[in-house]
């Protein structure tokens, strides 16, 4: 069963009785009994859980989590404490110093300062297997976060939709870019082809917060 703890209760609840809801949780069930799964069951709603609906301000999404032991705690591109920072952050603390001239932490990859914030760190799909990207792509996770998108569209209060990666940009269709900031760029990670450094997601997010009566961001980890 869902159970987040906050606002988003009401807005996914209703998730769980569909078809596709039922299946995913089989599916799961599955997947957890046989296989190493990340992230732990307990943490699937991390970001939820951190970042309320009305609290959010900005979201980030990527597409599925960390593949290794000891990274994935159910937040996008975040790790646990004491973990190693994978490539990909690298990447978004080197975007971070050139763009706002945020110090690159040294050997934290923990951000949930960020989601405390209200910075959503959510990916398209929310578990994965063990060394195995996508692998649980396909399986329901996009449908649910489908929905994500669409009651974050709804709110009258503006947010800021950062799309990095084909698997983010998909839902740019849900997002109506006339009332929300959309900034797109590919995958921070290393094997994409180019095109995340220099964005300049970070400035552009904090700018749009500023002119629509919101605090900035502090990044800076």
């Amino acid at each position: 069963m869902i159970n987040i703890g906050n606002d988003w209760d009401v807005i996914v609840g209703g998730e769980q009785s569909k078809p596709y809801y039922k299946a995913l949780r089989q599916f799961l069930k599955s997947e957890y009994a046989n296989h190493t799964i990340y992230p732990p069951a307990e943490d699937i709603f991390s970001a939820l859980k951190c970042t309320s609906y009305a609290d959010a301000k900005i979201v980030i999404l990527g597409q599925d989590p960390y593949i290794n032991p000891g990274e994935a705690h159910g937040m996008a591109f975040s790790v646990k404490p004491g973990a190693k920072v994978p490539p990909s952050l690298k990447n978004i603390f080197k975007e971070l110093k050139d763009d706002l001239w945020c110090e690159i932490p040294g050997g934290n990859g923990y951000l949930m300062p960020w989601a405390e914030q209200g910075v959503l760190l959510l990916n398209t799909v929310l578990t994965v297997r063990a060394g195995i990207s996508k692998s649980h792509g396909g399986k329901g996770w996009e449908h649910f976060t489908d929905h994500i998108i669409k009651s974050l569209n709804e709110r009258e209060r503006p947010l800021v939709f950062m799309l990095w990666g084909r698997a983010a940009q998909e839902k740019m269709s849900m997002i109506d870019a006339r009332r929300h900031k959309v900034l797109i760029a590919t995958h921070p990670s290393p094997l994409a082809r180019g095109g995340f450094f220099g964005c300049k997601h970070f400035s552009q997010a904090n700018a749009f917060l500023v002119e629509n009566g919101d605090e900035p961001i502090d990044w800076q980890l």
